[in-house]
C-alpha cells in the first residue's frame, strides 16, 4: 500500500506543552514540523491554535490534503472525536468534539486516536512488521507474521492490537488497552503504576533507601550503567521489575493475539535492564494440579535483539508430511515462535506512519462501500 499511495494527510502531535503540526504523503513527512505552544486551560483559544497550526502546514503544500489524523490524549470516545476530561487539558471538560470541529474548518475527514494504537498500526505496516517478514523472506522461511503487539513504556503505559493489518479499536474504543490491568505486585492498583516513568522513580527511591525523589529515568540509567552518582543495584532491579511486571500482562495479552511484540517509547532505551526480566518471566514454566509442568507461552519466546536468537527464530523449523493415500506433501509447521524486539523506527515516527495508514484505511473502506 505505501509504495503507491501519493495521497496527504495533515497531522499533530498533541504534547501537554506544544502541538507540532506536520503532513504525510507515502509514510514520509513532507514539510518542516511546526510547533506551536499548547493553550491546555481555554477551550477557545486551544481549539483556534490547533486550526492556526493546520492551516499554516496547510498553506505549504502543492496539493490538497484529504485527511485529518492524529493521535490525542485520552480519555475520548475515539470514533467520533470527541474528547473527555484530560488531565493535562483542563479546558477539556464535559466532552469537546475536536474530530467535528476541525471537519467543519477544513472540509475533509479527520481521524483521532491514541498514540498507542498508532504506534502499533505503524509499526504492523511500515516498521517491525514488515521488516521481520523480510528477515524471513531471506532466509527462505516460508513463515510470515501477520499480527502484532505494540507497547510504550513511557509517562504510562500504552499498547495496541493489529490483526491481518487491521487496527483493533473495540466496540468501544478501548480495543488493545493494557494500561488499567491488575497489577500482579500490587493488586488495588493498575499495572501502569508499576509499568511507568513514575514507577522506576518510586522503586528506585525504595530499593536504594534514597530520599531523592527527583532523579529521572535517565540519571537512574545512568547509574544502572555506572556513570552516576547513586546505588547501581538498585537502579538496575527498578528497570527489572518493570520488565518483570510489565510480562505478567504481556503474557495474557501475547497469548490472545498470537503475533510479534514490538517496545518502544522513551523507556525503551532502558531494554537492556527491562527485557532480561521480562523474557525471563515469559519463559517461566507453569504447572497443572498434578505436579506436570509446561512452558507458561504456548510458543517459543526469542529475543530479537539478540544476535543468536534471532539467527535461531529465523531458522525455518517446518517439514513436509506426506498425505496419507496421496503422493502429495503438506507443510508442518512444528514450532510456534513469538518475537521481542525494541522499536528500529522510533515511537514518534511509528505513531507519524500509524495515523497516516489509519486515515488511508478509512478512506479507502468509505469509498469503496
Amino acid at each position: 500500500m505505501h509504495n503507491a499511495n501519493k495521497q496527504i494527510v495533515l497531522t499533530l502531535d498533541a504534547g501537554g506543552t506544544n502541538f507540532v503540526f506536520s503532513a504525510i504523503q507515502n509514510f514520509q513527512e513532507i514539510t518542516q514540523p511546526l510547533s506551536l505552544a499548547a493553550i491546555p486551560d481555554d477551550i477557545e483559544a486551544c481549539l483556534n491554535r490547533i486550526e492556526e497550526g493546520f492551516h499554516i502546514i496547510k498553506s505549504q503544500l502543492s496539493d490538497l490534503p484529504v485527511a485529518i489524523s492524529f493521535a490525542f490524549p485520552g480519555p475520548a470516545d475515539y470514533k467520533n472525536g470527541v474528547i473527555g476530561d484530560l488531565p493535562n487539558f483542563p479546558a477539556f471538560r464535559g466532552g469537546i468534539a475536536l474530530g467535528a470541529f476541525l471537519e467543519n474548518k477544513f472540509g475533509i475527514p479527520v481521524f483521532i486516536n491514541n498514540d498507542g494504537n498508532l504506534f502499533a498500526y505503524g509499526e504492523a505496516l511500515y516498521g517491525t512488521l514488515p521488516m521481520i517478514n523480510k528477515w524471513l523472506q531471506d532466509v527462505q522461511n516460508p513463515k510470515q507474521y501477520q499480527n502484532l503487539l505494540g507497547i510504550t513504556l513511557g509517562t504510562g503505559f500504552g499498547s495496541g492490537v493489529v490483526i491481518n493489518k487491521t487496527l483493533l479499536t473495540g466496540d468501544n474504543g478501548s480495543g488493545g488497552d493494557l494500561w488499567c490491568w491488575r497489577n500482579p505486585k500490587y493488586p488495588d492498583w493498575i499495572i501502569e503504576e508499576s509499568v511507568s516513568i513514575r514507577a522506576i522513580k518510586r522503586v528506585y527511591k525504595e530499593l536504594s533507601g534514597s530520599s531523592e525523589s527527583g532523579l529521572s529515568p535517565k540519571e537512574i540509567f545512568e547509574i544502572a550503567e555506572g556513570n552516576g552518582e547513586g546505588d547501581r543495584n538498585a537502579a538496575i532491579r527498578s528497570f527489572e521489575e518493570l520488565g518483570i511486571l510489565a510480562a505478567e500482562i504481556i503474557a495474557g495479552a501475547l497469548t490472545l493475539i498470537d503475533g510479534l511484540l514490538v517496545i518502544g517509547g522513551g523507556l525503551s532505551g532502558a531494554a537492556k535492564y527491562i527485557l532480561p526480566g521480562m523474557l525471563k518471566t515469559l519463559r517461566q514454566n507453569i504447572k497443572v494440579a498434578n505436579g506436570v509442568t509446561f512452558p507458561r507461552m504456548q510458543n517459543e519466546i526469542f529475543d530479537l535483539t539478540n544476535a543468536k536468537d534471532r539467527k535461531m527464530f529465523l531458522k525455518p523449523v517446518n517439514k513436509q508430511v506426506r498425505i496419507t493415500q496421496s503422493d502429495n506433501y503438506a507443510n508442518y509447521d512444528i514450532a510456534g515462535r513469538t518475537g521481542i524486539i525494541t522499536s528500529l523506527i522510533g515511537a514518534n515516527r511509528a505513531v507519524m506512519c500509524g495515523a497516516y495508514a489509519y486515515a488511508i484505511q478509512q478512506l479507502d473502506k468509505r469509498y469503496s462501500v
